[in-house]
């Protein structure tokens, strides 16, 4: 139902690109930024709604954590989890 909610308020949503270009520079920051500092390291212009939106779904996708400090990329790809699995102790 709140997923429902969300893309009726949304009207529109980014594009592929978008996402993309976001998640890249989230990524390649390696720290906590400013949405206005994302919005500085973008190599595109994006309208501060749309980032807003892109970050939403990120939070809720596990991908980004939004603090006090600013944004910072948590998600950890496959291969990386299938490391620690590997010199984890099973329970």
């Amino acid at each position: 139902m709140q997923k429902q909610v969300m893309l009726e308020r949304i009207g529109h949503s980014p594009t592929l690109h978008t996402v993309l270009m976001v998640e890249a520079a989230l990524e390649a920051a390696g720290e906590p930024i400013t949405i206005a500092g994302l919005k500085r390291s973008l190599p595109k212009k994006v309208l501060h709604s749309t980032l807003l939106t892109v970050l939403d779904y990120l939070q809720q996708s596990g991908k980004i954590l939004i603090t006090t400090k600013g944004v910072v990329w948590i998600f950890a790809p496959r291969q990386e989890i299938e490391a620690l699995k590997k010199r984890g102790v099973e329970l």
